[in-house]
């Protein structure tokens, strides 16, 4: 496989997430590395958060797992058992089903990059933080099965 080359793929910065749960990944852009590269067993993103970005809505994955390194700059991690610093060549690991609500914050002055890398099968999960699931449609519900009028990106 050549290098890729991150400037040929897009960066977007969108979200499925209904308002207001929005606002916290305004800064966050990213670039969907394993559908431009032809990966198809396992999803791959570069993920840059702008300073106070959040990298997501603190979550969880019932049948993925997720593993992050991060590349550049620092970027709080946020778990059920507290928050720690990330820093370039740091790792973390998410096993599936663990209910670990997790995310990273951009506390500091100056951008942040990581790659992560999920697979599995997309069984759903929910957000430790807020009223609000995701499920294997696609679409976002309150924990009383509740929809929200959205979907997810």
């Amino acid at each position: 496989m050549p290098k890729v080359d991150l400037d040929t793929i897009e960066q977007i910065n969108r979200t499925g997430y209904p308002p207001p749960f929005d606002e916290a990944v305004a800064g966050r852009f990213h670039r969907r590395l394993s559908p431009a590269t032809g990966l198809t067993d396992f999803g791959v993103s570069h993920v840059t958060l702008k300073p106070g970005a959040w990298s997501s809505q603190r979550h969880w994955h019932d049948g993925e797992d997720e593993f992050l390194v991060m590349l550049s700059g620092e970027a709080v991690l946020v778990e059920d058992e507290g928050s720690t610093v990330l820093r370039p060549g740091d790792c973390a690991a998410w096993p599936k089903g663990t209910g670990n609500g997790h995310h990273l914050r951009n506390e500091s002055g100056e951008e942040c990059s990581f790659i992560v890398v999920g697979g599995g099968v997309n069984t759903g999960g929910g957000y430790s933080d807020i009223d609000m699931l995701f499920t294997d449609q696609g679409t976002y519900t309150r924990k009383d099965g509740t929809p929200y009028d959205t979907r997810r990106i």
